[in-house]
Protein backbone atom coordinates (compact mmCIF):
# COMPACT_ATOMS: atom_id res chain seq x y z
CA UNK A 1 0.00 0.00 0.00
CA UNK A 2 2.69 2.37 0.86
CA UNK A 3 4.34 2.01 -2.44
CA UNK A 4 0.70 3.08 -4.39
CA UNK A 5 0.80 5.84 -1.98
CA UNK A 6 4.14 7.26 -3.17
CA UNK A 7 3.51 6.21 -7.00
CA UNK A 8 0.00 8.38 -6.39
CA UNK A 9 1.95 11.22 -5.02
CA UNK A 10 4.88 11.59 -6.82
CA UNK A 11 3.38 11.08 -10.03
CA UNK A 12 1.03 14.36 -9.51
CA UNK A 13 3.86 16.61 -7.70
CA UNK A 14 6.77 15.75 -10.18
CA UNK A 15 4.26 16.08 -13.45
CA UNK A 16 3.00 19.34 -11.99
CA UNK A 17 6.41 20.81 -11.28
CA UNK A 18 7.57 19.77 -14.96
CA UNK A 19 5.86 23.22 -15.70
CA UNK A 20 8.92 24.66 -14.53
CA UNK A 21 11.25 22.95 -16.31
CA UNK A 22 8.96 22.92 -19.76
CA UNK A 23 7.63 26.38 -20.68
CA UNK A 24 6.76 25.64 -24.02
CA UNK A 25 5.81 22.28 -24.78
CA UNK A 26 5.19 20.16 -27.45
CA UNK A 27 1.65 20.37 -28.62
CA UNK A 28 1.83 17.87 -31.27
CA UNK A 29 3.72 15.09 -28.80
CA UNK A 30 1.80 16.08 -25.73
CA UNK A 31 -1.76 15.16 -27.21
CA UNK A 32 -0.33 11.82 -28.81
CA UNK A 33 0.70 11.20 -24.90
CA UNK A 34 -2.94 12.32 -23.91
CA UNK A 35 -4.66 9.92 -26.37
CA UNK A 36 -2.50 7.09 -25.10
CA UNK A 37 -3.67 7.71 -21.84
CA UNK A 38 -7.10 8.30 -22.56
CA UNK A 39 -6.84 5.06 -24.38
CA UNK A 40 -5.50 3.20 -21.76
CA UNK A 41 -7.89 4.68 -18.89
CA UNK A 42 -10.74 3.88 -21.28
CA UNK A 43 -9.86 0.33 -21.91
CA UNK A 44 -9.54 -0.71 -18.57
CA UNK A 45 -12.74 0.73 -17.47
CA UNK A 46 -14.14 -1.51 -19.89
CA UNK A 47 -12.65 -5.00 -19.40
CA UNK A 48 -11.35 -4.27 -15.85
CA UNK A 49 -13.68 -2.04 -13.49
CA UNK A 50 -17.03 -2.35 -15.58
CA UNK A 51 -17.16 -5.77 -15.59
CA UNK A 52 -16.17 -6.77 -11.95
CA UNK A 53 -19.06 -4.35 -11.05
CA UNK A 54 -21.71 -5.90 -12.81
CA UNK A 55 -20.91 -9.54 -12.15
CA UNK A 56 -21.07 -8.59 -8.71
CA UNK A 57 -24.52 -6.79 -9.12
CA UNK A 58 -27.29 -8.35 -7.73
CA UNK A 59 -28.95 -5.19 -9.79
CA UNK A 60 -26.74 -4.48 -12.77
CA UNK A 61 -29.41 -2.00 -14.03
CA UNK A 62 -29.18 0.24 -10.84
CA UNK A 63 -25.22 -0.14 -11.75
CA UNK A 64 -25.79 1.30 -15.06
CA UNK A 65 -27.29 4.03 -13.77
CA UNK A 66 -24.61 4.99 -11.51
CA UNK A 67 -22.25 4.38 -13.98
CA UNK A 68 -24.68 7.41 -16.10
CA UNK A 69 -24.46 9.47 -12.71
CA UNK A 70 -20.84 9.67 -12.35
CA UNK A 71 -19.98 10.63 -16.01
CA UNK A 72 -23.07 13.72 -15.72
CA UNK A 73 -20.81 14.39 -12.58
CA UNK A 74 -17.61 14.55 -14.47
CA UNK A 75 -19.57 17.07 -16.63
CA UNK A 76 -20.51 19.09 -14.26
CA UNK A 77 -16.87 19.05 -12.57
CA UNK A 78 -15.90 20.05 -15.52
CA UNK A 79 -17.14 23.49 -15.10
CA UNK A 80 -15.06 24.19 -12.57
CA UNK A 81 -11.62 22.24 -13.50
CA UNK A 82 -11.47 24.00 -16.94
CA UNK A 83 -11.06 20.68 -18.31
CA UNK A 84 -7.49 20.48 -16.51
CA UNK A 85 -8.26 16.54 -15.93
CA UNK A 86 -8.03 15.67 -19.68
CA UNK A 87 -4.82 17.85 -19.39
CA UNK A 88 -6.10 20.45 -21.37
CA UNK A 89 -3.97 23.32 -20.91
CA UNK A 90 -6.01 26.66 -20.85
CA UNK A 91 -4.00 29.96 -19.78
CA UNK A 92 -6.17 33.03 -18.58
CA UNK A 93 -5.38 36.45 -17.41
CA UNK A 94 -7.34 37.10 -14.17
CA UNK A 95 -6.77 40.56 -11.47
CA UNK A 96 -5.26 38.72 -8.43
CA UNK A 97 -8.00 38.48 -6.49
CA UNK A 98 -10.32 36.68 -9.27
CA UNK A 99 -6.93 34.55 -10.18
CA UNK A 100 -7.33 33.45 -6.55
CA UNK A 101 -10.70 32.78 -6.31
CA UNK A 102 -10.83 30.82 -9.60
CA UNK A 103 -7.59 28.47 -8.89
CA UNK A 104 -9.09 27.33 -5.58
CA UNK A 105 -12.59 26.70 -7.16
CA UNK A 106 -10.05 24.41 -9.85
CA UNK A 107 -8.36 22.95 -7.47
CA UNK A 108 -11.07 22.04 -5.64
CA UNK A 109 -13.08 20.74 -7.90
CA UNK A 110 -9.74 18.62 -8.86
CA UNK A 111 -9.30 17.60 -5.25
CA UNK A 112 -12.64 16.21 -5.44
CA UNK A 113 -11.82 14.00 -8.37
CA UNK A 114 -8.71 12.97 -7.07
CA UNK A 115 -10.41 11.29 -3.77
CA UNK A 116 -12.85 9.68 -5.82
CA UNK A 117 -9.94 7.93 -8.29
CA UNK A 118 -8.18 7.07 -4.84
CA UNK A 119 -10.74 5.60 -3.70
CA UNK A 120 -10.96 3.07 -6.67
CA UNK A 121 -7.51 1.49 -5.32
CA UNK A 122 -9.33 0.41 -1.92
CA UNK A 123 -10.02 -3.48 -2.06
CA UNK A 124 -13.28 -4.58 -1.36
CA UNK A 125 -13.96 -8.42 -2.42
CA UNK A 126 -17.00 -7.41 -3.40
CA UNK A 127 -15.32 -5.26 -5.85
CA UNK A 128 -11.95 -7.11 -6.80
CA UNK A 129 -12.73 -10.56 -6.88
CA UNK A 130 -10.18 -11.77 -9.06
CA UNK A 131 -8.44 -9.43 -9.91
CA UNK A 132 -6.17 -7.03 -7.74
CA UNK A 133 -5.96 -3.08 -8.52
CA UNK A 134 -2.37 -2.71 -10.06
CA UNK A 135 -3.76 -1.93 -13.80
CA UNK A 136 -5.90 0.60 -12.37
CA UNK A 137 -3.42 1.88 -10.71
CA UNK A 138 -1.13 2.42 -13.54
CA UNK A 139 -4.27 4.11 -15.44
CA UNK A 140 -4.81 6.56 -12.94
CA UNK A 141 -0.92 7.48 -12.72
CA UNK A 142 -1.14 7.87 -16.87
CA UNK A 143 -4.10 9.91 -15.73
CA UNK A 144 -2.74 11.96 -13.35
CA UNK A 145 0.28 13.27 -14.76
CA UNK A 146 -1.13 15.30 -17.78
CA UNK A 147 -3.97 16.34 -15.26
CA UNK A 148 -1.89 17.75 -12.76
CA UNK A 149 0.37 19.31 -15.44
CA UNK A 150 -2.24 21.09 -16.60
CA UNK A 151 -3.41 22.01 -13.33
CA UNK A 152 0.17 23.94 -12.89
CA UNK A 153 -0.34 25.61 -15.91
CA UNK A 154 -3.35 26.62 -14.90
CA UNK A 155 -3.10 27.88 -11.70
CA UNK A 156 0.93 29.76 -12.60
CA UNK A 157 -0.71 31.58 -15.03
CA UNK A 158 -3.82 32.83 -12.92
CA UNK A 159 -1.90 33.64 -9.38
CA UNK A 160 1.66 34.82 -10.79
CA UNK A 161 2.87 33.36 -7.50
CA UNK A 162 4.77 29.61 -7.64
CA UNK A 163 5.11 29.06 -4.33
CA UNK A 164 1.39 29.25 -3.79
CA UNK A 165 1.18 27.22 -6.57
CA UNK A 166 3.33 24.58 -5.28
CA UNK A 167 1.22 24.54 -2.06
CA UNK A 168 -1.91 23.95 -4.52
CA UNK A 169 0.54 21.39 -6.14
CA UNK A 170 0.76 19.18 -2.97
CA UNK A 171 -2.92 19.42 -1.99
CA UNK A 172 -3.41 17.89 -5.40
CA UNK A 173 -1.42 15.65 -5.38
CA UNK A 174 -2.52 14.30 -1.87
CA UNK A 175 -5.95 13.63 -2.49
CA UNK A 176 -5.59 10.48 -3.93
CA UNK A 177 -3.53 9.18 -1.89
CA UNK A 178 -6.11 10.22 0.84
CA UNK A 179 -8.94 8.94 -1.00
CA UNK A 180 -7.24 5.33 -1.39
CA UNK A 181 -6.61 5.71 2.67
CA UNK A 182 -9.84 6.05 3.57
CA UNK A 183 -11.24 3.39 1.05
CA UNK A 184 -8.87 0.90 3.09
CA UNK A 185 -9.99 2.03 6.31
CA UNK A 186 -13.39 1.80 5.53
CA UNK A 187 -12.76 -1.51 3.74
CA UNK A 188 -10.52 -2.95 6.76
CA UNK A 189 -13.05 -1.67 9.01
CA UNK A 190 -16.42 -3.01 7.36
CA UNK A 191 -17.70 0.38 7.79
CA UNK A 192 -19.52 0.89 4.47
CA UNK A 193 -21.62 -1.70 3.50
CA UNK A 194 -20.32 -3.62 0.13
CA UNK A 195 -23.60 -1.85 -1.68
CA UNK A 196 -22.12 1.03 -0.81
CA UNK A 197 -18.34 0.50 -2.51
CA UNK A 198 -20.29 -0.85 -5.67
CA UNK A 199 -22.30 2.35 -6.06
CA UNK A 200 -18.74 4.62 -5.38
CA UNK A 201 -16.81 2.63 -7.67
CA UNK A 202 -19.79 3.01 -10.40
CA UNK A 203 -20.16 6.67 -10.39
CA UNK A 204 -16.19 6.43 -10.45
CA UNK A 205 -16.38 4.31 -13.65
CA UNK A 206 -18.66 6.83 -15.33
CA UNK A 207 -16.08 9.44 -14.24
CA UNK A 208 -13.14 7.65 -16.31
CA UNK A 209 -15.82 6.99 -19.22
CA UNK A 210 -16.05 10.69 -19.55
CA UNK A 211 -12.27 12.08 -19.36
CA UNK A 212 -11.23 9.31 -21.46
CA UNK A 213 -13.61 9.60 -24.25
CA UNK A 214 -13.58 13.44 -24.12
CA UNK A 215 -9.68 13.18 -24.23
CA UNK A 216 -9.44 10.10 -27.52
CA UNK A 217 -12.32 12.36 -29.35
CA UNK A 218 -11.50 15.93 -28.77
CA UNK A 219 -7.97 15.24 -29.99
CA UNK A 220 -9.37 14.82 -33.52
CA UNK A 221 -9.48 18.29 -34.77
CA UNK A 222 -12.56 18.30 -37.52
CA UNK A 223 -13.17 14.82 -37.26
CA UNK A 224 -10.01 13.88 -40.48
CA UNK A 225 -8.42 10.83 -39.71
CA UNK A 226 -5.10 10.30 -38.19
CA UNK A 227 -3.31 7.48 -38.40
CA UNK A 228 -1.13 8.72 -35.44
CA UNK A 229 -3.69 8.93 -32.95
CA UNK A 230 -5.30 5.67 -33.88
CA UNK A 231 -1.80 4.07 -33.69
CA UNK A 232 -1.14 5.44 -30.32
CA UNK A 233 -4.81 5.02 -29.18
CA UNK A 234 -4.48 1.34 -30.03
CA UNK A 235 -1.03 0.57 -28.51
CA UNK A 236 -2.97 2.25 -25.14
CA UNK A 237 -5.84 -0.62 -25.50
CA UNK A 238 -3.48 -2.87 -26.36
CA UNK A 239 -1.04 -2.23 -23.15
CA UNK A 240 -4.61 -2.06 -20.83
CA UNK A 241 -5.17 -5.77 -21.99
CA UNK A 242 -1.82 -7.06 -21.59
CA UNK A 243 -1.36 -5.44 -18.02
CA UNK A 244 -4.92 -6.86 -17.46
CA UNK A 245 -3.53 -10.86 -17.55
CA UNK A 246 0.07 -9.57 -16.42
CA UNK A 247 -1.19 -8.08 -13.13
Amino acid sequence: MLISLAILFFSALLSGLLVFAIPNLDQKNYKLALVFAGSYLFSITIIHIMPELFSQAENPTSIGIYVLLGFFLQQILEYFTAGAEHGHIHKHEHDHQRGVASSIMVLGAMIVHGLLEGSLLAHPSVIHAHHDANSILFGIVLHKAPASFALMSIIVCQLKRNKLAIIFLVLFALASPIGMVVGDYYVENNALADETFTILFAIVSGNFLHISTTIVFETSSDHHFNARKLAVAVIGALIAVGAEYWF
